[in-house]
C-alpha cells in the first residue's frame, strides 16, 4: 500500500507546536487506520537538527535539498524563525522545487511568509497568524491575505492562523483524504472540536476587546456585549460616551481595525454563534437578543463571517465530540 508522503519544512526558530499539531494528528490517525498511511518526514537544510522555538531540538529525517519524492502534501511551518528562513534564498528555492512535486501544499502560521517568498501564493487568497497578516501583506501584495479566517484553501495550496489552527487543517486533509469518520476519531484523540469550520475568526471580539489600554474603548467595548438587544448605532455609542461621532469612529478604528457599526456587527454574531452552539433557542429568539432585526439579518452576518447559514453552524457544533 503507497503511503502518503508528508514532508514538513523545518528551521532554526520553528514553533513546535505549529509541527506538533500536525504530526501528532497524522500520527493518529494511522494508529485508528488510514488507509494509505501517512509517513511523517522533517525535512530541514542539510538534514541538521533545528533548534525550536521554545528551545528544544528536533532531529532532521531528511535533507531538504536531497530530497526528490513522492511528495503528497508539502507544509512549511511557522514559528520566530520564519524571517531568517523566508531571506534564504536556498531554503526558498529548494521549496519551490517541492512544491512542484507535491500534490498539496501547506503552511502553518507564519510559514506563510516562506510560501509567499517562493511565489506560491502570487494571486491566491491566504490566511497567516493574525499578528503578522498585515506584515504579510505590505510586504507581498500580489498575496490576497485575509487575516481573519482559521485556514484558507486556495486550489491546491491551503495557509492557516496561528498555532492550533494547524491542528484544525490537518483535520480538514484527513477528512479529505480519508473521509468523515476517520477525521472524527483523530478529533476525539486530540479532544478537539470537529471542527472549526475554516472561516471562523481566529481571535474572538470578546478576546479582541481586551487588547486595547484605551479605557474609553473598552469601557464601550464591555457596554456592547453586555447590552447587544439595545440600540448599539454610532450615534448612540457617541451619545454615550460624550464625544463625537467621528471621534468615537476614529477612536474605534485607531485601536480595534474597525469602525463601530462593524464591530458591533462581529460582536453580534459571535455572541449568536454561542447561543446556536450552547442552547436550543429558535433562531428569531437568538436574532432578537443579540440585536439583530430579524432572523434574515442574522443570516446574512453569519454567511459574511463564517461563510454558512446559522442553522448549518448549529448542525456542525452539536456534531462535534464533546469529551
Amino acid at each position: 500500500m503507497r503511503e502518503r508522503v508528508i514532508l514538513v519544512v523545518g528551521y532554526d526558530g520553528a514553533e513546535l507546536l505549529d509541527i506538533a499539531c500536525v504530526t501528532s494528528s497524522l500520527d493518529i490517525a494511522n494508529r485508528i487506520g488510514a488507509a494509505p498511511p501517512y509517513r511523517i518526514v522533517l525535512a530541514t537544510p542539510g538534514q541538521r537538527d533545528i533548534t525550536c522555538d521554545s528551545g528544544l531540538r528536533l532531529a532532521g529525517e531528511a535533507s531538504l535539498e536531497r530530497f526528490t519524492g513522492p511528495v503528497h502534501t508539502l507544509l512549511v511551518t511557522g514559528g520566530r524563525g520564519h524571517e531568517r528562513a523566508a531571506a534564504s534564498r536556498h531554503l526558498v528555492g529548494h521549496v519551490r522545487r517541492l512544491a512542484g512535486l507535491a500534490e498539496r501544499v501547506a503552511s502553518v502560521c507564519t510559514g506563510s511568509t516562506v510560501l509567499a517568498e517562493a511565489g506560491l501564493l502570487n494571486g491566491r487568497r491566504a490566511t497567516t497568524h493574525w499578528m503578522y497578516a498585515h506584515r504579510l501583506a505590505e510586504r507581498f501584495p500580489d498575496v490576497r491575505v485575509d487575516a481573519e479566517p482559521i485556514y484558507v484553501r486556495d486550489g491546491t495550496v491551503a495557509t492557516s492562523g496561528g498555532m492550533t489552527s494547524a491542528l484544525d487543517l490537518t483535520l480538514a486533509f484527513i477528512e479529505e483524504d480519508h473521509g468523515a469518520a476517520l477525521a472524527r476519531g483523530v478529533a476525539m484523540g486530540t479532544v478537539a472540536y470537529l471542527q472549526r469550520p475554516g472561516g471562523q475568526a481566529q481571535m474572538s471580539m470578546f478576546l479582541a476587546r481586551r487588547t486595547t489600554d484605551d479605557v474609553m474603548v473598552r469601557d464601550i467595548s464591555d457596554h456592547i456585549v453586555s447590552h447587544l438587544a439595545d440600540d448599539l448605532s454610532t450615534a448612540a455609542l457617541a451619545r454615550l460616551t460624550g464625544v463625537s461621532e467621528r471621534h468615537l469612529s476614529r477612536l474605534f478604528v485607531d485601536h480595534l481595525g474597525q469602525t463601530p457599526g462593524r464591530y458591533v456587527r462581529r460582536v453580534r454574531t459571535e455572541a449568536a454563534a454561542q447561543l446556536l452552539a450552547s442552547t436550543g433557542l429558535p433562531l428569531v429568539a437568538v436574532a432578537r437578543r443579540c440585536g439583530f432585526g430579524s432572523p434574515e439579518s442574522l443570516r446574512q452576518a453569519f454567511v459574511d463571517r463564517y461563510a454558512m447559514p446559522p442553522s448549518r453552524y448549529r448542525t456542525a457544533r452539536a456534531a462535534a465530540p464533546t469529551s
